[in-house]
């Protein structure tokens, strides 16, 4: 199994560097790590398309771009690898990656590039930050990967996966639960200081605390040791608001075109008479 790795901390966090040592060490598996140079986290799915992305390799072998975790997973599926990966992995993250938090992380934007390219992958987040049992993370994720491998889940048919794992030794970590995503109040007040040259300026406050952390959500597995597995997908459709938003635009139609609409209908009834 071939399996690119990356990540939205960068190329030299712990939690990169902690799993692929983790998945190397899986009999038959090969990882090819290209990762953002720096941090790039809250990055999302942006893709770099106005300046020019260079890939560096650096002393243990992993290679590094100066871009967002989307750029690193693009360019290495659409030339920089010269293959197609059995799998893509990304983290571990530095902090969770559950409710709200997927729509930001450049965690689960690197694996969901891979997912867009046809290539099942998996988004691992540590549930609290500082690296607290990073190597306890990192066995618990490469154990989630061969269990799927052996599976045969590892395939042509693509999925998107988010893992949250509690920062609990090994041992101590409950088995994997399926959830929902929860939620998050709304962010905290943005945070204003006044520069060395005297301007204003701003940092974006902290994610808001749980507001939906209900038995079922990802909030809730994880507070009680378990390993959250939320399945992913893309399409942001409000399926069950198409047909409420249809008679909606309807009625948003400009009045002279309404207008004209009741003449042919009255047009069409006379002609009927």
């Amino acid at each position: 199994m071939k399996i690119l790795l990356s990540n939205d901390d960068g190329y030299q966090a712990p939690g990169i560097v902690a799993l692929h040592q983790a998945l190397q060490d899986l009999p038959g598996v090969e990882v090819d790590v290209v990762a953002p140079e720096h941090n790039n986290s809250a990055k999302s799915n942006a893709l770099t398309l106005h300046s020019p992305l260079y890939v560096q390799r650096a002393p243990n072998g992993f290679r590094y771009v100066n871009g967002t975790p989307a750029d690193c997973v693009h360019i290495a599926l659409t030339g920089l690898l010269g293959y197609r990966p059995d799998l893509v992995v990304s983290g571990i993250n530095n902090g969770a990656n559950m409710g709200d938090d997927t729509i930001y992380s450049g965690t689960v934007g690197a694996a969901m590039e891979g997912y867009l390219f046809g290539v099942p992958a998996i988004a691992f987040s540590q549930v609290d930050k500082g690296w607290g049992e990073i190597e306890s993370a990192a066995r618990k994720a490469a154990e989630i990967v061969a269990q799927m491998q052996a599976q045969h889940l590892v395939g042509e048919v693509p999925w998107l996966l988010n893992i949250n794992i509690p920062n609990l030794p090994f041992e101590h970590l409950r088995d994997v639960k399926v959830c929902r995503l929860g939620r998050r109040h709304a962010a905290e007040r943005v945070i204003e200081q006044e520069s060395p040259r005297g301007e204003r300026m701003y940092w974006i406050g902290g994610a808001g605390p749980a507001k939906d952390d209900s038995e079922g959500t990802d909030f809730h597995a994880t507070a009680l040791g378990h390993v959250a597995l939320t399945p992913l997908k893309v399409d942001l459709t409000d399926h069950e608001g198409l047909a409420y938003w249809s008679d909606t635009a309807g009625r948003l139609a400009p009045a002279a075109a309404q207008e004209g609409d009741a003449g042919a209908a009255s047009a069409e009834a006379a002609g009927a008479l």
